[in-house]
């Protein structure tokens, strides 16, 4: 142990306590940073409320932010639209989600639309008489 240092069964003097405050506070501001900045977390979605129908208290007018909004709205697209390539490797999947063949509404081959045939008109005329 060296001299400065109380040993651990005396009392601190109130200079020392001061002391020791002191080198804390200097501590705490050199590490100190202020953010000023405030931005949107994509991941979480914003949720407004609007007062009580029975306020009488005036609705405030807020300048709209353009720089805000814009960051807004990008948060909210699909990946595809935000980056030019995908960024992760589950994203690589699917990212080009373009049809390779077009599709045509004649097509019999990709569509299947709802269609009757004997069976189904004869079940659907007995649930008929029971009904």
């Amino acid at each position: 142990m060296s001299e400065n240092e109380p040993l651990r069964n005396e009392k601190l003097t109130p200079v020392q306590l001061n002391a020791i405050y002191l080198e804390r506070i200097g501590k705490e501001q050199r590490h100190q940073r202020l953010h000023t900045e405030f931005s949107i977390n994509p991941h979480k979605r914003l949720h407004v409320l609007t007062d009580k129908p029975m306020s009488r208290k005036p609705t405030e007018l807020i300048e709209e932010d353009s720089a805000f909004i814009e960051a807004f709205h990008k948060a909210r697209l699909e990946p595809t639209k935000k980056y030019s390539t995908p960024l992760t490797e589950s994203q690589e999947i699917g990212w080009v989600s373009d049809p390779l063949i077009p599709s045509h509404c004649q097509d019999q081959r990709f569509n299947f639309h709802r269609a009757s045939t004997d069976v189904t008109r004869h079940t659907e005329s007995a649930l008929r008489k029971y009904n």
